[in-house]
């Protein structure tokens, strides 16, 4: 295939774009694509807003309050379904990143014999005439809940009867632990290794290793910001990708975490942020595990909406009762969803970028 001829693109002047995201290691493509001139490279304002939780997010879309979003890939999925909250045309042309979270369980469990499915189901039974075991996750429709969902099932255990979810923000799961409000959580960095080094959890598992290469975050728009903003949604798009490929470069790591540390990103310790980020993840218990893509943003074609991955998405909600009829019903939806197409049109139509000053 030819290569894409460079066009001249001027962005019209308007206010800046208002793109959400949470304190979260995976929001690093929109931090680094403000904070080292991406998007000034691609002639695009914008202002970084951070929210306290996806529900917020998911609102600010809905009701224009945002333009575009650092959000979960099932959200897509509830929010044109109008699950939880009012229905609204969305669609994604750019994943931000797979893999980045982990399932933390609290120091009292291993105590209890606890360390890993398996010894947890043995200590549900053991609780019959108890309050059941709470966990929490950041949303119902995220890969977080199905992450969990599906690491309890694989040692016999059924989310709704023999343990209770809960929703709780990310960036308070770790407190929530510490207090003993909850039992476990599945979350994103940098709350896991935070909890580790709080002593207050210990990590069994991590989700490169439960679902290798699924996808976690995507760049939230609903459709009509894409249809009537099209040139400023495909600057998004081309200075988000350009910024995760910055991120996956090793010698950017350790710079990286600096940078999310400042009080107005992730307000956590570099130190906190680092070693997943460096691939050396903290799973607590002394255990410094090797995983070189507990992070991934960029390579393995990381970035690319594909549609395939947006049909096993689906088919994994529905599986889990997430969906209120089965996938069959929305054969069409992956494919509107997951734009596919649109990220290989924005990205074939390249256009010649501002210089960073």
């Amino acid at each position: 295939m030819p290569a894409a001829t460079p066009i001249a693109v001027s962005m019209p002047r308007s206010k800046p774009l208002r793109l959400g995201f949470l304190a979260l290691t995976d929001a690093s493509p929109l931090i680094v694509a403000q904070e080292k001139g991406f998007f000034a490279r691609h002639g695009v304002r914008v202002e970084l807003h951070r929210e306290i939780g996806w529900a917020t997010i998911r609102e600010k879309i809905v009701y224009g309050e945002l333009d575009a979003a650092h959000a979960p890939a099932p959200m897509l999925w509830s929010t044109q379904l109008g699950l939880g909250s009012a229905a609204c045309d969305v669609l994604t042309a750019l994943v931000l990143n797979l893999h980045g979270n982990a399932i933390t369980l609290s120091r009292a469990l291993l105590e209890a014999g606890v360390r890993d499915a398996a010894s947890l189901r043995d200590h549900v039974r053991t609780r019959r005439n108890q309050l059941p075991l709470t966990f929490g996750v950041v949303f119902t429709y995220s890969s977080h809940h199905l992450l969990l969902r599906d690491w309890l099932r694989t040692a016999g255990l059924e989310p709704e009867r023999d343990v209770r979810i809960v929703i709780v923000p990310p960036a308070q799961m770790f407190r929530n632990l510490a207090a003993g409000t909850i039992d476990g959580f599945c979350a994103g960095e940098p709350w896991n290794t935070l909890a580790v080094r709080e002593g207050a959890g210990w990590c069994p598992t991590w989700s490169a290793a439960l679902d290798h290469g699924h996808i976690e975050k995507v760049l939230l728009v609903t459709r009509r910001f894409a249809e009537t903003r099209a040139a400023e949604h495909a600057a998004l798009v081309r200075a988000l990708g350009e910024a995760a490929a910055w991120c996956d470069e090793p010698q950017h790591r350790e710079g990286l975490a600096d940078l999310l540390a400042e009080a107005r990103f992730l307000n956590v310790p570099a130190k906190v942020i680092a070693p997943a980020l460096l691939g050396q993840f903290d799973a607590g218990l002394g255990r410094i595990e090797a995983v070189p893509d507990f992070h991934v943003f960029h390579r393995a074609d990381a970035g690319v909406p594909a549609v395939a991955k947006a049909l096993a998405l689906q088919q994994a909600l529905a599986a889990a009762g997430l969906l209120p009829a089965a996938s069959a019903a929305y054969p069409d939806l992956p494919r509107r969803l997951f734009r596919e197409d649109l990220h290989r049109e924005i990205l074939q139509s390249q256009p010649v970028p501002h210089e960073i000053a």
